[in-house]
């Protein structure tokens, strides 16, 4: 699924998704990645829901976001309710939707300026 957002801000958006890959400007990722709005966090982890723990968001947690949104894969699949309380307890609201919806949310957030983390298993 191709998508588009004006990348004069030169922040990160998301290009492009498909089953396995998501492209972020014009860089093809294949892993586990964080995207922020002006980095990639890539070599996440976590590749399944199971597998994710507060302590894989650390990178997230030291920054100003205000929303992290969780692709799980083809499919919404929730964690832990334990990690919405971490996430909560600090102030980040949370999202969890399938990788497709995940990035079309991304880029919605991204282009209103909000300070938005996304999170995507691949």
């Amino acid at each position: 699924m191709k998508m588009a957002l004006d990348d004069t801000l030169g922040v990160n958006a998301i290009r492009s998704y498909e089953p396995g890959c998501v492209t972020v400007r014009e860089k093809r990722i294949m892993t586990s990645v964080i995207v922020l709005p002006d980095q990639l966090l890539t070599g996440w982890p976590p590749t399944t829901v199971v597998d994710i723990e507060t302590d894989h968001f650390v990178a997230v947690l030291d920054r100003d976001i205000e929303v992290l949104i969780l692709g799980t894969g083809e499919s919404q699949k929730f964690p832990d309710p334990a990690l919405f309380a971490d996430l909560m307890a600090r102030g980040i609201g949370f999202e969890v939707m399938d990788n497709a919806a995940a990035c079309r949310t991304y880029n919605i957030l991204l282009a209103e300026q909000r300070r938005v983390a996304l999170a995507i298993l691949l």
